[in-house]
């Protein structure tokens, strides 16, 4: 019975030892803070790549193609939407999935599953190539196969992404959501 033996240890907040450990505790909270403040700032900067780099590229797609023909002089049921709708609802599934890819990326996710930058980049690149097939070249036809392949990119993202951040995975689900419904759009513009 060794703990009845045990006294207890009095620490005086004049003792050297105490107030040695006190410096460096401050020191290293200190180092531990600024450390951290590197960190978010590289964070930040990495978020801000990884989103304002796939919106550009859609707005530039937008300025250049999005207007080829006159989409509003169509004759198209009611609930297609106009023109400025779906360019804004274009850049806001880019922005959504640039989070999305930027939430795997610093879960260290494009490392574990390789395919999933590949699908991000798959999808990325048929969404954008979509706006000049329909709008500019008017190839509804073409345009719904590109849009097909972009949902099955969507569906593989949406897959991977959710294995590695279900918070990624859910941002991809609303850009799920407008590629069939863009489908439905681009459907019906064939048969226009």
């Amino acid at each position: 019975m060794e703990s009845q033996t045990l006294k207890q240890r009095l620490v005086r907040d004049d003792d050297p030892v105490v107030t040695k450990d006190k410096d460096n505790n401050e020191k290293n909270r200190g180092n531990r803070r600024d450390k951290r403040m590197a960190m978010a700032k590289r964070g930040i900067r990495s978020l801000a790549v990884a989103v304002s780099f796939p919106l550009s590229l859609t707005l530039l797609n937008i300025y250049m193609f999005g207007s080829g023909h006159n989409y509003g002089a169509l004759p198209k049921p009611f609930w297609f939407p106009p023109a400025w709708l779906l360019h804004i609802t274009c850049m806001a599934s880019s922005f959504l999935m640039g989070l999305s890819a930027w939430l795997v990326w610093a879960e260290g996710g494009f490392h574990a599953r390789p395919t999933a930058l590949s699908l991000y980049m798959a999808q990325l690149g048929l969404s954008l190539l979509w706006t000049p097939i329909v709008f500019w070249l008017r190839a509804s036809w073409v345009g719904l196969v590109v849009l097909l392949a972009a949902f099955g990119a969507l569906v593989g993202c949406w897959r991977d992404f959710r294995a590695v951040n279900p918070i990624a995975g859910n941002l991809v689900k609303p850009c799920l959501a407008w590629a069939a419904f863009l489908a439905i759009v681009n459907l019906k513009l064939v048969f226009l």
